[in-house]
């Protein structure tokens, strides 16, 4: 398989980095056999896609990669999140199969059906979203054995305007959301993150959106994997929805660049 057309990538970074920049919901690519279960013509999956994809994250992180004193490694995603999103829970802890948003997704960003009624989301599950969790345990578990821990830093965007699937979206919407896990995400890792992204404008917890990835071997178990997700407000460094990046995007890649260091 291409490189183009694998599912998933690890890009190595340096040999001793701790860090894993993960980006699970950059790409807008659907398989070809995965088209025909999604109900939307072209133009409203295109539009769907605008809205749903944290638009120019991979390349966030590989500027951020190339600025950074030691490498982090970078695990990204290259298939839409609407095949699978390899970031919920395959089962029923997710609270977004509420609005139709687990790990296969059957309705929009806006509540329109997106696959049948009545799908069993298990061929998708076996097919795309089990390999990449068992890929990212396996890039997790390399940095622990090499470095003696993983820092997964989770990098997404959100939009500036709230959209009608989010749950908790009636809270603050900072320029940098720092998603946080009770026991995965240390305070000297906050600490650090709001001191690189201070020059954004401010940055918030948990709001809109909250939680940090952890793969799910070592979730509540293993506190040397440590966890942040970093949420841009989209505005700060793209033309919403799903326009182009600005110049923005290099500023919050040296930030980023920053907080790799702090944390190698």
């Amino acid at each position: 398989m291409s490189r183009a057309a694998a599912p998933f990538e690890l890009l190595p970074g340096a040999g001793d980095s701790p860090v894993i920049l993960h980006v699970p919901h950059s790409a807008r690519r659907i398989p070809a056999a995965v088209r025909p279960g999604i109900l939307l013509d072209d133009a409203a999956l295109a539009r769907e896609l605008d809205h749903i994809t944290d638009a120019h994250t991979a390349e966030l992180a590989r500027l951020a990669a190339g600025a950074a004193a030691l490498a982090p490694w970078r695990f990204v995603n290259r298939l839409s999140r609407l095949v699978v999103d390899p970031e919920r829970f395959p089962d029923d802890r997710e609270e977004m199969l509420g609005v139709g948003m687990g790990a296969v997704y059957t309705r929009t960003t806006h509540g329109v059906p997106l696959r049948p009624a009545g799908l069993d989301p298990q061929p998708l599950l076996h097919r795309y979203f089990h390999p990449y969790a068992r890929a990212m345990t396996a890039a997790a578990a390399d940095r622990l054995a090499v470095a003696g821990r993983a820092v997964v830093l989770d990098v997404h965007s959100y939009p500036a305007v709230r959209l009608p699937y989010e749950l908790h979206g009636d809270g603050p919407r900072p320029p940098l959301c720092l998603g946080t896990d009770a026991f995965h995400t240390p305070p000297e890792l906050v600490a650090v993150a709001r001191e690189v992204f201070a020059e954004f404008g401010g940055t918030g917890l948990d709001s809109p959106f909250a939680g940090a990835y952890v793969p799910l071997e070592f979730y509540g178990t293993q506190p040397r994997v440590t966890a942040l997700m970093v949420e841009i407000r989209r505005d700060v460094y793209m033309t919403e929805p799903g326009g182009a990046p600005g110049p923005g995007l290099a500023r919050v890649a040296s930030a980023l660049a920053a907080l790799v260091d702090s944390v190698s």
